[in-house]
This record gives structure tokens, C-alpha cells and sequence, in this order.
């Protein structure tokens, strides 16, 4: 069967076909985490994860509370370009206050 490119299914069987030909697949998700320095007040940590991540307190106290005791705290999982904005967006935000806080991306397996 050829498929005309200029005309639109109009059948569920073509959809199906379609649908088949493309192979869709949904995107690659990343963890971000915020990395524990010995520098960084912990107000600000809370301050930057409600900001960036629209966490209430009580959860933005608790992720800071990890990333102080356990190295490092997940602030979410994002799609490839939302996780690199929101790193680039927190480096941002701490440099400009003067903090060294460290965010960064990996591939959520």
C-alpha cells in the first residue's frame, strides 16, 4: 500500500499504519540534583527549591536536609531541555547571591 504524503488518514486502520511507520517514543527523562558544599546556607538551598522547583517548604526542607546529610538531593525528573534549564537557572540564581551551590543532570535510568 502507498501512502499519499499531501492526504490526511481518515480511517482508524490508516492511523494504526501510521502510527506504525513512525515509532514514537516518549523522551529521555533526567534527574536533577542539588550537590551538598560546605559554603551554601541551607535557607538558601530551600529558597532555590522553592523557586526553581515550586516545592512547598516542608518538601524543600526535607530535599536540603538530604542534600546536607547525604551529598546531594533529587529536585526532579524533566525532559532533556526542561533539567538543563532548571540547572542552568539554579547556577545562575547562586552565583549571583555569591553561593557555590551545585546542580547538576543525569540520564534517569
Amino acid at each position: 500500500m502507498t501512502t499519499n504524503p499531501n492526504r490526511l488518514p481518515d480511517s482508524g486502520s490508516d492511523l494504526d499504519l501510521l502510527a506504525e511507520e513512525i515509532d514514537l517514543k516518549p523522551p529521555s527523562l533526567y534527574r536533577v540534583l542539588l550537590l551538598n558544599d560546605d559554603y551554601t546556607p541551607m535557607d538558601f538551598v530551600v529558597r532555590v527549591l522553592q523557586r526553581f522547583f515550586a516545592m512547598d517548604r516542608e518538601t524543600a526542607t526535607r530535599i536540603m536536609l538530604n542534600v546536607h546529610y547525604q551529598g546531594s538531593g533529587l529536585c526532579g525528573v524533566f525532559p532533556r531541555d526542561i533539567a538543563a534549564t532548571r540547572v542552568d537557572q539554579v547556577h545562575a540564581f547562586a552565583r549571583q547571591n555569591q553561593h557555590p551551590l551545585a546542580c547538576h543532570m543525569e540520564e534517569n535510568t
